[in-house]
């Protein structure tokens, strides 16, 4: 195999094996929730969501509800504008040579042709892209489930009971997880960009502060008996 098709194929298969290693982890979670419906945070919160949508329609908290799902909004926003920023940055970002060589200075075994660096920049662009568009469904949502939880309920409507409009808010925090996930997937295709070696190693720190984020607390005998 020519030195050149070698390098091309060390960076696909480093990005491959990145790809992989991140789909085994979370269908490695997807197991464990179905095991245990609090082994995640993400779990824990969809929980805590659902009552807490039952609570404030329930007794009527309408002040508490907006001052909540506006902050949920404010963060969803801000995380929305910064994705716009940063693929501004990228696409200014791949105009530049001068930097398409320097970043290369650590690339010992990667490919350092322009199509592949372009390939790179692309896979970056659209991971920013998914964050943008995630987040964007969150503060879409969240401003429907503004409107739908302020409904009293003696009015009965079928469609706007508390189940449904924890739905609704439920899936809101879905699209902000996947946001959130596109920007931890940065990570790892910033650092492709210094070479397949760097993305690959960092993929696994990824992981393993992934790991550290998502798996929820464990509340020892001692905390029980503080919390009764």
């Amino acid at each position: 195999m020519p030195f050149d098709s070698f390098q091309y194929a060390y960076d696909l298969y480093s990005f491959a094996a990145s790809v992989l290693l991140i789909i085994i982890y979370h269908l490695f979670l997807r197991r464990k929730v179905k095991r245990n419906p609090t082994y995640t945070v993400q779990t824990i919160n969809t929980i805590a969501r659902t009552a807490w949508v039952e609570t404030i329609m329930r007794d009527k908290k309408d002040i508490l509800a907006v001052q909540t799902l506006r902050n949920s909004t404010m963060a969803a926003t801000f995380l929305a504008s910064t994705s716009v920023l940063l693929i501004i940055g990228v696409l200014t970002l791949s105009e530049s040579d001068k930097l398409q060589t320097s970043w290369h200075v650590l690339n010992l075994v990667g490919a350092k042709h322009p199509e592949l660096w372009l390939v790179k920049i692309l896979s970056l662009l659209l991971d920013l892209f998914v964050a943008f568009f995630s987040f964007s469904m969150s503060i879409r949502i969240f401003n429907h489930v503004g409107y739908m939880i302020n409904v009293p309920l003696e009015l009965k409507h079928k469609m706007i009971t508390p189940a449904h409009v924890a739905t609704h808010l439920n899936r809101a925090g879905n699209f902000y997880s996947i946001g959130m996930r596109a920007y931890y997937f940065t990570v790892p295709l910033v650092f492709w960009l210094f070479g397949p070696h760097f993305m690959f190693i960092s993929t696994i720190g990824l992981l393993i502060a992934l790991y550290r984020i998502d798996r929820a607390p464990k509340i020892s005998s001692l905390e029980y008996s503080d919390i009764d």
